[in-house]
């Protein structure tokens, strides 16, 4: 059963977003993963019903941080705050991907480990592609931790 990841995101940084969702395919061809973001809202849904269903029930959620996302008060004050609620809870994995230079100290996610390594901006790597390649290579070890907290909680009995 793949996991299911939610991305949240500023709508004015999409453009990295359909990057990082083309360097995820190989992850969801293999089953392993199944992502989401708003852009999968159907029309005549009811959005913000459809939004908070899979943010409260994805395995690992997907901070596509910048300037734009710190000040988007969507982003930060209901999807931000309700994943790193739910990463405190030990109900989601919550992993921050830093798109472009900003000021994110002092966040409620900045105790988060961050992708790319060393939280270096995707943008600011030589290519986006080997940035984005870092990311999913770090996404595996996570999906590889949950695999493996997985199986102990299933041998405990």
């Amino acid at each position: 059963m793949p996991y299911d990841v939610f991305i949240s995101y500023s709508h004015k940084d999409r453009k990295l977003l359909d990057e990082l969702a083309v360097h995820l395919s190989n992850l969801r061809k293999q089953g392993i993963i199944s992502n989401w973001f708003d852009g999968d809202i159907l029309p005549g849904s009811a959005w913000r019903t459809e939004l908070n269903n899979h943010l409260n029930q994805a395995h690992i959620i997907l901070l596509l941080v910048s300037a734009d996302f710190i000040s988007s008060d969507f982003c930060y004050d209901v999807e931000m705050v309700r994943a790193v609620e739910r990463d405190k809870a030990d109900e989601a994995r919550v992993i921050p991907i830093i798109l472009r230079p900003c000021d994110w100290a002092g966040t409620p996610f900045s105790e988060i480990q961050a992708l790319p390594d060393e939280a270096k901006p995707v943008v600011t790597w030589p290519t986006h592609d080997e940035a984005l390649l870092n990311v999913v290579k770090g996404i595996r070890k996570a999906i590889k931790d949950l695999d493996e907290k997985k199986k102990g909680k299933a041998s405990t009995p």
